[in-house]
């Protein structure tokens, strides 16, 4: 409709202005008005599926690329990094979809008119219409060229904007620790270093997109005159009418608009681009956990079993666990103690398959834990981590992350053997709003929910991952009591720091720098382990606290 706007314009001038026939020049103005109310109405059609379509794409594409990153084990997700993730999701999928939207909006219309353009100035006059034929390709360097320039050069901004996401979520999480040693103005500048460098490839890379409007007028406008220029001898000689070069004109018009558009366009799809390679790069990534196809282990009296298994996390040069083995039975609580480093937690994330070892083998209920599928293995393994984490939503919801179809009569159990009773009670029952994170909770209120969440689950093995830190001493001692007489006896793995949540355990490992250096109960260790004693003596004061102690 838009290239048929020039022939009608050319007719008014030379059959309408030429003949002053005013009947022919307002029946041809108002086919204009209805060229541009048809055109209207097929423009804002084609924008509303574009916007749609872009959307609906990128929608799919976010579930997609956070439906991957939860399949990806520890290891990917380390290396991938969190800031990183973050922006994959956000920024560069609104990138994406931005320069889908005028994809389908502009970059499957523009060319259309560039190319129609010259076609149809070919079927006014073709020695005029050779201008088009010059400047095009003129045209498509520069576009193409800035594009190809642009492209790397945008991958790098995205990745700095990883690095200022990274400081900002760093100390948002981490705000009290930083007040606490004074180190705001420290962090103001750690930030304003990254925020310059990021600003530093923005303003280089905006430089070079920037030529792309001004030499395309440049361009352009010296086609026009040239066009101007070759019209009027053409029209002097009688080769050409006046309404024709003003079509021509037209066209060369609509050309320089198209294309002014498809600069800005170029400038916005090398960024989607861009983004689109850093999203396909994380969709590249596979987990490194070969998911198995068993459902239920052999009916063995061993709940666990660890044979020479030893770890070396990616990118490391020393193995954080070496040739540990062990076998615990089923119902058995089993503590594991040991200085800071030592791999305490390295150890039981092997359990739920968070890492594979390296070397050796994990067996649960008699199988390799590599046979089972995802789903099986966290039915069977509940794990409480260190660092206790709430979703945001009511207590009823967070107790039924593990076991959906716990009813209430069950999760009230859970919550009291977890001694969380009357924090549920303080905030208003199972229906208590739960803030993100459990901002609303203190560190051994959020400890003992966490804990009830895991024990709601029913789980054959319960790894206590450091989650009592928060808890008094009393507490501490009742909440091992009531997992102890839990009705389905589940096999615990008690992880601490604290010597008096793990004596009584019916076997205690002793680690230190990834190495097994005593198993056994707890009197053994006492006579045995040196360095269990030391650990012992440095919290109980010696023989005397042991007697207190008990």
């Amino acid at each position: 409709l838009e290239l048929t706007v020039p022939l009608v314009i050319a007719a008014i001038i030379d059959s309408g202005i030429k003949t002053e026939d005013k009947s022919y020049i307002v029946k041809m103005s108002l086919i204009l008005l209805l060229l541009g109310a048809v055109g209207l109405a097929f423009s804002v059609t084609a924008q509303y599926f574009a916007a749609k379509a872009s959307v609906g794409y990128v929608t799919k594409l976010r579930y997609s690329l956070f439906s991957h990153i939860q399949t990806l084990s520890y290891t990917e997700i380390d290396k991938l990094g969190t800031p990183a993730m973050i922006t994959r999701m956000t920024s560069d999928a609104n990138q994406v979809q931005t320069g889908l939207n005028l994809t389908l909006r502009l970059l499957l219309r523009s060319p259309f008119v560039v190319f129609g353009a010259m076609i149809m100035a070919f079927t006014i006059d073709f020695d005029s219409a050779l201008t088009f034929l010059a400047v095009i390709p003129a045209l498509s360097v520069v576009v193409f060229g800035i594009m190809l320039i642009s492209i790397p050069l945008y991958k790098k901004v995205q990745t700095r904007l990883d690095g200022v996401v990274g400081k900002t979520r760093e100390n948002l999480s981490g705000a009290r620790v930083i007040r606490a040693f004074c180190k705001e103005s420290a962090e103001a500048e750690d930030f304003t270093k990254k925020s310059d460098n990021l600003t530093a490839v923005q303003k280089y890379v905006g430089k070079i997109s920037s030529l792309m409007n001004p030499l395309t007028y440049v361009l352009i406008n010296i086609a026009i005159v040239w066009l101007i220029h070759t019209g009027a001898l053409e029209i002097n000689s009688g080769n050409l009418t006046q309404g024709e070069l003003v079509a021509l004109y037209n066209y060369m018009s609509q050309i320089l608009v198209e294309l002014i558009k498809l600069a800005n366009l170029i400038i916005t799809i090398t960024k989607a681009l861009a983004s689109a390679s850093r999203i396909n790069s994380v969709f590249d990534i596979k987990s490194s956990l070969c998911e198995g196809k068993n459902e239920f282990g052999e009916d063995t009296d061993t709940a666990v079993e660890f044979a020479d298994v030893s770890l070396t996390y990616s990118g490391s040069a020393e193995p954080s666990l070496s040739k540990v083995s062990f076998k615990v039975k089923r119902g058995e609580t089993v503590g594991i103690i040991g200085g800071t480093g030592s791999g305490k937690s390295t150890l039981v994330n092997l359990i739920p398959r968070f890492y594979d070892p390296t070397d050796g083998a994990v067996f649960i209920n008699g199988a390799d834990a590599k046979s089972y599928t995802e789903a099986a293995i966290r039915k069977i393994v509940g794990v409480v981590p260190q660092k206790a984490v709430l979703i945001k939503g009511t207590v009823r919801d967070n107790m039924r992350f593990g076991n959906e179809s716990a009813s209430d009569e069950e999760i009230l159990r859970a919550i009291d053997t977890a001694q969380a009773s009357s924090v549920v009670l303080e905030k208003g029952g199972l229906d208590a709003m739960i803030e993100q994170g459990g901002k609303n909770l203190s560190g051994g209120q959020r400890q003992r929910l966490t804990i009830a969440r895991a024990l709601a689950a029913k789980p054959q093995i319960l790894i206590l991952d450091d989650s009592a830190s928060a808890l008094d001493f009393a507490t501490d001692a009742k909440l091992r009591m009531a997992i102890r007489n839990i009705e389905w006896k589940p096999t615990v793995f008690i992880v601490s720091q604290r010597a008096s949540s793990i004596m009584y355990a019916d076997k205690i490992i002793v680690l230190d720098d990834g190495e097994v250096l005593g198993i056994g109960a707890h009197e053994d260790l006492i006579s045995s382990c040196p360095v269990y004693k030391e650990i012992y003596d440095s919290q109980f004061c010696g023989e005397e606290g042991y007697q207190n102690g008990k």
